[in-house]
């Protein structure tokens, strides 16, 4: 066993000494070393209950003749975050995620890990630092929280609340329309009810294969999320034995069935950033346009919440993930079915049983919302090494715009111009300088966005930048622009009055400058200096990477991945 590094031997015997300290027993010294990682946080809903999650795991580790250890890493929960300097820190904390993990696992060289995350960064963080240690691993989220009522009965969300400060700030409700929303949306523990980042991603930890059914959509509060947990405690072992290890499962076909489902369903936008960087530490080639190949092929046969009434629970009793994944089946190529999951059986074993309980919801793959994925990536003038869109949840009168660029070099200013009213109806809102190096650390939206919508100008204005969307944003909203402004990006030049040229189903994002006008404004251009002065987010702005190839930090040299 890998453990044996800490525990065999009479020069161990200061290893098991301190052992003996933390209640491990003689007989223990021949069982496998089972780390638990959670990351339980008490400031965020969706990680609340999680000590009590990992005690669970840790029990069914303990009866399946493992020796369980827990431990945390960070979680920071991007509602709370959202809106300012604190978001500067969400991406960010993805890395330190990654970086806890790999050392928690290297310095006790554990035998195999159960990852314990829900939301957000957690969830890709935990990936990355799986796959780079690269020992037996299976996940299983906190779970989704139920979905919100207003007092008539309405479903809501977080979104609903963010949506109604635009309303509000608008005049379209009142100060106790808005208290009932803030009071109603998010009702348990639990991540945010919509498929926004945290959902998309622990449903997306299915179609990889490293989760078991049922992660993505089974409500936090359940008996069945209890079941689901005991289940993954006792699975660990079978994994450990077989050294079934993450990279064995994390191929690229893997990768590319997790964008298919990203594409079915019109996940998040942050799924990009997240499964590039995940690809990253499972060594595996991955170029942004074969995203593309994949929406092609891929039809979008389900949506949720920013794009409907539905929420994760409603897609859990229309059969889950599974019978989502059963549909898609159904179109030629669209999945590699003969993956190895963490079940020790094929992706085409684990939905082989499923059934689509509301064909509403899952449409057929023969009826889809559209023949093409709910996520595109942009390419032209103004997004050399492309951008992305989360199509699903735009309306079809955007699908093509032209219009002029109202120009801002922060997420604040350009806020501040909705709040003035000074935004008008077919204006193209670009933000630049909100990038992983610029913002630094590429800050969602969803207040800009939220405050758009709110306002009525969801469906009439357009909003690119090179930072990024929540995954409750709608609208007309292409993010990720690379080259970003502070790596000296053509949106650096843009000016206001320029027109943008915005075509989803072409897939092009330019600017109308001819190639003489760009290149000599890029001459010309100065880029903002860096907004990060000392701490954490000044060593990130000097080591991150481009958006196109997972915002991830540069290596400083040779790198050997996996055991040492």
């Amino acid at each position: 066993m890998r453990s044996d590094a800490i525990k065999q031997g009479p020069e161990r015997a200061p290893h098991r000494s301190l052992l003996r300290a933390c209640g491990i027993s003689e007989r223990d010294f021949s069982k496998p070393f089972i780390a638990i990682a959670s990351s339980q946080a008490d400031i965020v809903p969706g990680h609340v209950h999680l000590h009590e999650f990992s005690a669970i795991v840790k029990a069914a580790v303990r009866e399946a003749g493992g020796v369980p250890f827990e431990f945390n890493t960070i979680a920071v929960d991007d509602g709370i975050a959202m809106g300012h300097s604190g978001m500067k820190y969400s991406l960010p904390s993805r890395e330190v995620i990654a970086d806890s993990v790999e050392t928690m696992l290297q310095a006790h060289q554990f035998d195999g890990v159960v990852c314990i995350p829900n939301c957000d960064k957690v969830v890709p963080g935990m990936l990355m630092g799986a796959l780079r240690v690269n020992i037996p691993a299976i996940f299983v989220s906190g779970g989704p929280m139920e979905t919100g009522r207003t007092s008539e009965g309405a479903p809501i969300d977080l979104a609903s609340v963010y949506e109604g400060v635009g309303r509000y700030g608008a005049g379209f409700i009142t100060a106790q329309q808005l208290t009932e929303l803030e009071e109603r949306a998010c009702p348990s523990c639990g991540c945010c009810a919509g498929l926004f980042t945290a959902n998309s991603m622990n449903c997306l930890c299915e179609a990889i294969g490293l989760a078991l059914p049922g992660n993505g959509t089974i409500l936090a509060n359940s008996p069945e999320r209890i079941e689901l947990l005991r289940r993954a405690g006792r699975q660990i072992m079978s994994l450990v034995t077989a050294d079934l290890k993450p990279r064995d499962i994390v191929t690229a076909e893997a990768i590319d069935n997790a964008f298919a489902l990203d594409m079915a369903m019109g996940g998040s936008t942050n799924t990009i950033l997240h499964t590039l960087a995940i690809a990253r530490e499972a060594q595996v080639e991955y170029p942004l346009n074969r995203i593309n190949e994949i929406a092609e092929r891929t039809p979008h046969i389900c949506k949720l919440s920013p794009g409907s009434e539905y929420r994760m629970h409603d897609l859990h009793q229309a059969g889950g993930v599974c019978a989502l994944l059963k549909e898609l089946s159904k179109k030629e190529g669209a999945l590699h079915l003969d993956q190895i999951t963490v079940t020790m059986k094929t992706l085409r074993d684990n939905i082989s049983d499923a059934k689509v309980a509301n064909p509403e919801l899952i449409r057929p793959a023969s009826n889809p919302y559209s023949h093409h994925g709910g996520i595109a990536i942009l390419y032209g003038s103004l997004a050399p090494r492309g951008a992305v869109c989360k199509t699903g949840a735009v309306d079809p009168d955007m699908m093509k715009h032209k219009g002029p660029a109202r120009v801002f070099d922060s997420e604040d200013e350009a806020s501040k111009a909705i709040l003035d009213d000074s935004i008008k109806e077919g204006d193209v809102v670009v933000v630049r300088y909100e990038g992983p190096k610029g913002g630094p650390g590429m800050r969602e939206m969803l207040t800009l966005t939220a405050t758009l919508v709110g306002a009525g100008l969801g469906a009439r204005v357009a909003l690119v930048t090179d930072g990024r969307f929540s995954g409750a944003t709608r609208g007309a909203c292409i993010g990720h622009v690379s080259p970003e402004a502070a790596a000296g990006g053509p949106i650096s030049i843009l000016r206001d009055g320029d027109h943008v040229e915005i075509d989803l189903e072409k897939r092009r994002l330019n600017v109308d400058l001819d190639p003489d006008q760009i290149e000599a404004r890029l001459k010309r251009s100065r880029c903002l200096p860096g907004r990060a002065r000392s701490g954490y987010l000044e060593r990130y702005a000097a080591l991150v990477g481009s958006a196109e190839e997972g915002a991830v930090l540069r290596r400083l040299g040779p790198y050997n991945q996996g055991d040492t």
